[in-house]
């Protein structure tokens, strides 16, 4: 399953401390979890979305309502509540794995249809909300090569465009 969180950060004095604290301690933490299978981080090149979003593969919901969860990463984020908006959780079946988004390419996703993705030649894979806040309902994911990618001004409503800015994780499990 992919589990996805999104948000934004508000407080420009403090981004920097909040992306180390993600991308250098969390993101590790999480996939030491059992059942967390890849991590990876993204930042937003297009308006109208979140800024930050991280996916996850996960073996199933249990993972997050785990002890080991809780006590690796899941929701200690208190120090950095007052500044996190537009925070969303969702978990969604369709993919067994997340892609691996390498540097030179984006992850792209569309809460409009496959159709957009379609016309700029990608491949897209439909994932369905199972769990958590469920909205959107569906959503559309592909990877893009970024030299040979539109402008993101060039995109309908509903579709948006990260750049990876971690490596994807990997657990080091059988």
């Amino acid at each position: 399953m992919i589990y996805t969180v999104e948000c934004s950060f508000m407080e420009p004095t403090r981004e920097g401390e909040w992306n180390d604290f993600y991308s250098d301690l969390k993101l590790p933490a999480l996939i030491s979890v059992t059942g967390f299978r890849t991590s990876q981080r993204f930042k937003a090149i297009s308006a109208g979305c979140p800024v930050y979003l991280a996916v996850h593969t996960i073996d199933g919901h249990e993972v997050l309502d785990g002890d080991e969860y809780r006590e690796k990463g899941g929701g200690n984020f208190a120090r950095w509540q007052p500044d996190i908006t537009d925070w969303h959780r969702n978990l969604y079946d369709g993919i067994d794995r997340a892609p691996d988004v390498v540097a030179g390419e984006y992850l792209v996703l569309s809460q409009t249809g496959q159709e957009a993705l379609t016309r700029l030649g990608l491949v897209p894979h439909a994932l369905h909300a199972v769990a958590m806040e469920k909205n959107p309902k569906m959503r559309w994911l592909a990877t893009a090569e970024s030299a040979e990618f539109p402008p993101p001004s060039q995109f309908p409503d509903g579709v948006h465009i990260y750049a990876p800015m971690t490596p994807q994780l990997n657990a080091q499990r059988p």
